[in-house]
């Protein structure tokens, strides 16, 4: 068995710790480096290919938002998961539309951070913890209530599977050019950018549940 190659990046070793110790417990899945500021994240990234990077979101020298703009930059295959104490709404959408494919608080982080690592590495969208996804629903800024259409939704259903364009389309017997056509659907009625974001905001509509932890 291959094991999960993981970066953990967080500029507070008792956080480091915990976290590393917790995936420890795991047989599938190995820390190959820690790291505590952004710069030398980057440097990891570039010498370990890991398959998974643990993003704290506060570090100094760049910002967990800075680093996956610079990964999103060069079209690292690297899969974020971001632990964050911030529920502020342009800050978590600045993540999402950086490439992020997952979003735990560091409260939830150690019931949900293992499922996550495992899950996000076989390509699966949308881990947002519930904690995550309740503060959400409490953010000022509403959105106009929206109807999907039937197959809106079940595209939708689909990538929150973490499932492909090419794979959505096999799975709905639809060309590759609809399932985008009902995609780009999809976000212009929900105002988002990424489909992580069209998750996260049908998890709040309470069409989707979030994944299980």
């Amino acid at each position: 068995m291959v094991p999960i190659r993981v970066v953990l990046a967080d500029d507070h070793p008792i956080v480091r710790t915990g976290i590393r110790t917790m995936l420890a417990k795991a047989a599938d899945i190995l820390v190959v480096a820690e790291v505590d500021n952004g710069p030398d994240v980057l440097i990891q990234l570039a010498q370990l290919g890991p398959d998974v990077l643990l993003l704290d979101m506060e570090m100094p020298g760049l910002s967990g938002v800075e680093v996956a703009q610079k990964l999103k930059a060069i079209n690292s295959t690297v899969k974020v998961l971001a632990l964050s104490a911030h529920d502020d709404e342009v800050y978590v959408r600045s993540l999402l539309a950086n490439g992020a494919v997952g979003y735990l608080t560091k409260e939830e982080a150690p019931e949900l951070i293992v499922d996550a690592v495992r899950g996000i590495a076989r390509g699966e969208k949308g881990w947002i913890s519930r904690r995550a996804a309740a503060q959400m629903i409490g953010w000022s800024h509403q959105q106009e209530e929206v109807e999907l259409t039937d197959r809106e939704m079940q595209v939708l259903k689909q990538a929150a599977l973490g499932k492909t364009n090419r794979e959505i389309a096999l799975a709905l017997g639809i060309a590759d050019k609809t399932v985008e056509k009902h995609m780009g659907g999809v976000f212009e009625k929900l105002q988002v950018g990424s489909r992580l974001e069209a998750v996260m905001s049908a998890v709040k509509k309470g069409w989707l549940t979030p994944p299980s932890g």
